[in-house]
């Protein structure tokens, strides 16, 4: 039986952090500034993560913050400029990923987490989803940050996957779906946002409910197997 491999973005697609740093955001600079200075936090943030790939996610989160605090004229106290990181374990789940992900993971399906953060971040997100995942690959150990390709590199090679065999699921267009594209990988968009964007995935949905019923279509189950 060759086993069957969905890989997963997890903040923004399983873990709602634009509600996590938008509420840090409100905390430090007040209420009225969060939504504009969180569209700003997603345009400062790539540019930091492709400028210094070696720094680790709470680094990265740090530095954005930092900037966004320059260009408000504010002077962040000392204690807060972990703000970000410190606040990250906390950030909610949206309310069907666990369900959709117990249900892949009951008929079969391996999970692994493909994520731009921390070993210690982003196990403490999947602690808090309860669903069992094989792995976590981490930015702060393959020294990318999605978009780049090391992800899906080092996931081939730690678990051997077939290509044939595996889906990538995000809701990133730009840190996931383009280049699972561009690698040959078919993805599923968890198009929360109702955003427009070429190349086009594999398959859309508006969140995770129904995910398990997707990937069966994609990757059926062969004559004589049965869900592991």
């Amino acid at each position: 039986m060759v086993a069957r491999w969905a890989t997963f973005d997890c903040y923004g697609t399983l873990v709602d952090w634009n509600a996590g740093i938008r509420a840090e955001l409100c905390r430090l600079f007040g209420a009225a500034n969060g939504g504009p200075l969180l569209a700003r936090y997603h345009e400062i943030e790539p540019r930091v993560e492709s400028e210094h790939p070696e720094r680790s996610y709470r680094d990265v989160m740090a530095a954005v913050l930092a900037q966004l605090a320059s260009e408000a004229g504010t002077v962040l106290p000392p204690d807060e400029g972990d703000a970000l990181g410190r606040s990250l374990p906390g950030w909610p789940v949206f309310a069907e990923v666990p369900a959709a992900l117990a249900e892949a993971h009951a008929r079969g399906w391996r999970l692994v987490a493909l994520s731009n953060s921390d070993r210690g971040l982003i196990e403490a997100s999947l602690r808090a989803i309860g669903v069992p995942f094989e792995r976590a690959i981490v930015a702060s150990e393959v020294g990318s940050y999605k978009p780049a390709p090391g992800h899906w590199h080092a996931f081939y090679q730690e678990t051997g996957a077939a290509k044939s065999h595996h889906i990538h699921v995000a809701q990133s267009h730009f840190h996931d779906i383009a280049p699972a594209h561009d690698l040959g990988i078919r993805s599923i968009w968890i198009n929360r946002l109702g955003e427009r964007a070429e190349p086009p995935a594999t398959r859309e949905l508006p969140d995770l409910t129904g995910l398990a019923d997707v990937l069966d279509e994609l990757v059926p189950l062969t004559k004589g197997e049965v869900h592991g």
